[in-house]
């Protein structure tokens, strides 16, 4: 850190394709905030987005960066204790429109984020409202509680499957969402778990945590088939966000089932709706998490319930943010790719 304790380093988006590491003035800490001494960030593909130019709402100059763990330098007027380990719930809802009003502020109808619509945690603080910090037992590593907010989509996702145990599941996607939401799946009873993913690393990866793989040349439909009588999947998960993912959602889901589309799709994919009327599943769309889903996803990471350890993680120091999106990119020899301003503590 610089020397001079009004500043800090921070990861700055400064327009398409370009990202540095500035001296910046620390954050401005609104009363009643608190100020977060933040200890990893993911990347996940949102921030790719913003890196590329692609994002609608993010305006340059941004410190990007939303999967955040740290430690509470400055306690806010509420919420965790100075010092103590804190995971961001980094949703900013409006309060007023009908989802709001009901409860369902992850769905508020002019939803944003930090990292997105205002700075975010690919710096050395970040300043946060109380009420989106949760407090992490110190049990559990920070690098690890890092995933909270990509483990709460998963716990989201299986929240709103139906999924009952000893369920048929199928995820399509193999990458940091598919795989989080293979494992909670499995620690919520499903009896099988398919993965599908064309990466030959990451079927590796899926393969290596106890799941059945889809093997290359073969296609969900053929490895279903004898685990279901030609029924289908229970359960099936969209996380790759694919047409060609889209295309088979529903053969390869048995009637009555039930399709989650958890990642987003980029523009309006076709979806065989036919075979939606004449099976009469149900299709269910994921978007972020709840606050009880954030609080489930610390659960399960206190209770080490899922094995993540085993989660291929790769960390980068701050200064070599270029090379950290650029691994995320890639998205070959990690499943999650953590930016952390800690001295000594990225892998070599």
């Amino acid at each position: 850190m610089s020397t001079d304790t009004s500043s800090m380093r921070a990861a700055v988006w400064t327009g398409t394709d370009a990202v540095e590491v500035r001296d910046v003035a620390l954050p401005e800490v609104p009363e009643g905030w608190a100020l977060v001494r933040v200890a990893y960030n993911g990347i996940c593909g949102t921030d790719l987005s913003i890196l590329h130019g692609r994002h609608p709402r993010a305006q340059a100059p941004l410190v990007p960066g939303h999967e955040i763990s740290g430690w509470v330098e400055r306690a806010g007027a509420s919420g965790p204790r100075e010092g103590a380990l804190v995971i961001a719930e980094p949703l900013i809802s409006c309060g007023t429109c009908r989802a709001c009003r009901d409860g369902h502020g992850h769905v508020c109808r002019d939803l944003k984020l930090y990292g997105i619509d205002a700075p975010g945690g690919m710096a050395q603080y970040v300043a946060l409202p109380p009420d989106v910090l949760h407090e992490v037992p110190s049990s559990v590593d920070p690098r690890t509680a890092a995933l909270a907010e990509p483990l709460a989509v998963a716990v989201h996702a299986v929240a709103l499957s139906g999924m009952q145990p000893g369920d048929t599941v199928a995820v399509h996607g193999a990458g940091p969402i598919g795989v989080l939401t293979a494992l909670v799946a499995r620690h919520e009873g499903a009896g099988t778990v398919v993965v599908t993913e064309p990466s030959a690393w990451r079927r590796e990866v899926a393969e290596g945590m106890g799941f059945t793989v889809v093997p290359e040349g073969s296609s969900m439909a053929d490895v279903l088939a004898p685990l279901t009588d030609g029924e289908g999947a229970d359960v099936t998960f969209d996380s790759a966000a694919h047409p060609s993912v889209a295309a088979q959602l529903t053969a390869t889901t048995r009637v009555l089932g039930r399709i989650v589309v958890v990642g987003v799709y980029k523009q309006p994919t076709p979806v065989d709706l036919q075979a939606v009327c004449f099976k009469e599943q149900t299709m269910v769309g994921v978007r972020v998490y709840t606050t009880a889903d954030v609080r489930r996803a610390i659960e399960l990471l206190a209770d080490d319930a899922l094995g993540l350890g085993s989660f291929p993680t790769r960390a980068y120091d701050l200064g070599d943010v270029e090379a950290a999106f650029a691994a995320a990119t890639s998205g070959q020899d990690c499943l999650k790719v953590l930016v952390t301003p800690l001295d000594g503590k990225a892998d070599a």
